[in-house]
């Protein structure tokens, strides 16, 4: 009879948004995107999927001419995939297999979620590459998750956020310190943790991504004293998003006479069209229109402190749950 360390086999999954792998698959993913009510409720629910299909056709011009300047295409599966590559040989003394899962675009959460049940995965940690928890985030590719795994014989243990841990706050700091290095002036610098924005009915609902956001952020600023602030970028749709956003900030900070900043892309783990367009792109082309210059952070992507803090975060929930030695 085969013992019960060697039926049980451990997988864990890295959730992601996803992005499109080419200027054609710009208004697909688009639409996918618009339609997930966790993220912005178009109407009553019935219109959400022919809003989304509107709007999706609508802005699909402009989202692939930002596109067609990083390369035209986005390069989050790529970057996701060398994370789990480089997860899973961290991970291999434990015999755990790491699989990409994303949200909105190609491979999808339930296609990856059939290649772990061909694979025979009987227990499943679900990593969320966000650290800080939001219900349009996290939690709409953990629900996506947990609704095609049903009836599945697979025990899940869900990593909801890690927005202070040890290892992350430190590849944070390492990186901020590393730019400041590059800058003319660093007693005079500014940092701008930018994050992805959201409804402000979100937060009132009692959504915790500010509260985690700070915890990161206070985290890094008593270490790193310098002035800070806190803005948001990437609004999409007709609501009140929270403020202020990374262009109102920038607008601020010049009528204080403020130079150079630092940004420093806090709610984004790898590259993709927010750091590659927007901050690189969109924002330094406004920073220098009003006399700043601009710098960013790299974003964490294959950081070998990053991938650290990754296993770390495995490694403990393994523990928690009582999985470890399975």
């Amino acid at each position: 009879m085969l013992s019960y360390s060697v039926v049980n086999k451990t997988g864990v999954i890295l959730l992601n948004l996803g992005g499109p792998d080419s200027l054609k698959s710009v208004r697909p993913f688009l639409y996918n995107l618009f339609s997930d009510r966790d993220i912005i409720r178009l109407g009553p629910a019935p219109l959400q999927k022919p809003l989304a299909f509107l709007i999706s056709l609508l802005r699909s011009k402009k989202s692939r001419d930002s596109y067609r300047l990083i390369g035209g295409f986005s390069p989050l599966r790529t970057i996701t995939e060398a994370q789990a590559s480089s997860l899973e040989e961290r991970l291999r003394p434990h015999g755990i297999t790491v699989y990409t899962g994303m949200r909105y675009w190609h491979p999808f959460i339930e296609d990856t979620v059939e290649e772990i049940k061909k694979d025979r995965i009987t227990h499943l940690i679900a990593l969320p590459l966000y650290p800080h928890y939001s219900i349009a985030t996290s939690g709409s590719a953990i629900k996506k998750l947990e609704e095609v795994l049903r009836g599945a014989e697979i025990k899940l243990k869900i990593i909801k956020s890690w927005p202070d841990h040890p290892l992350y706050i430190r590849a944070l700091k390492e990186n901020i310190l590393k730019t400041l290095n590059t800058t003319e002036e660093p007693e005079k610098v500014h940092l701008l943790f930018s994050a992805h924005s959201l409804p402000v009915s979100f937060i009132e609902k009692g959504d915790p991504y500010v509260d985690e956001l700070m915890k990161t952020i206070n985290t890094l600023t008593s270490e790193i004293k310098l002035p800070w602030h806190l803005s948001y970028q990437s609004r999409s749709g007709p609501v009140k998003w929270l403020s202020p956003s990374t262009e109102e900030k920038l607008r601020e900070l010049a009528t204080h006479s403020v130079k150079e900043v630092i940004v420093v892309p806090v709610s984004f783990v790898s590259d993709h069209i927010e750091t590659l367009y927007e901050i690189d792109i969109y924002y330094r082309n406004i920073a220098s229109g009003l006399g700043i210059k601009l710098y960013r952070t790299e974003s964490l992507n294959t950081n070998s402190l990053f991938i650290d803090a990754l296993y770390n975060i495995v490694i403990n929930a393994l523990e928690d749950s009582g999985w470890k030695g399975l």
